[in-house]
């Protein structure tokens, strides 16, 4: 199950006129842990913002987080699935809340993608749809083995000398 880390950064960014303007921006990364979302922030954001704060890094509860891809600029919704679901114990339907984030234009476009991709398997209800401040979503990705061997103070068997 992957854990997803709600990331803000701040930043001063200079205008036509000149001036400095504060520009606060909000990303989501898939870590392993809280120590592991801050790296992966700093390690993304510091070739293109030097002088960047992270201001807040929370932990967001999302049950998926949906990708479409597109060539428009996509906005990020949160949205509230309810699951009907039958209790044996107390014979009757109880509905089980999970989050989801998925990409899209407006918000007629998200709940159908949304209907799209939950199908018609369990019966469900799209309660809540809400735009949120995410510019964009950066999954984890296992660095390859070659970087893993950098990180490391590895030599080839044949650069050792035996005693």
């Amino acid at each position: 199950m992957t854990t997803w880390y709600q990331a803000k950064i701040r930043f001063q960014k200079e205008d036509e006129k000149g001036n400095n303007k504060t520009i606060n921006q909000a990303y989501l990364f898939d870590a392993v842990s809280y120590t592991d979302a801050e790296s992966r922030v700093y390690n993304y954001f510091a070739s293109e913002i030097p002088d960047f704060q992270l201001v807040g890094l929370n932990k967001m509860k999302l049950a998926e987080v949906f990708f479409i891809e597109s060539n428009v600029e996509l906005l990020w919704f949160k949205c509230r699935v309810q699951y009907i679901v039958f209790d044996e114990k107390s014979q009757q339907e109880k509905k089980v809340p999970y989050n989801m984030l998925i990409s899209a234009t407006s918000v007629k476009e998200a709940y159908e993608l949304l209907a799209d991709k939950l199908g018609t398997v369990q019966d469900y209800i799209i309660s809540d749809i809400n735009v949120t401040k995410i510019l964009d979503v950066i999954p984890y990705e296992e660095p390859e083995m070659e970087d893993k061997l950098k990180q490391g103070n590895f030599k080839p068997l044949s650069e050792i000398q035996m005693n």
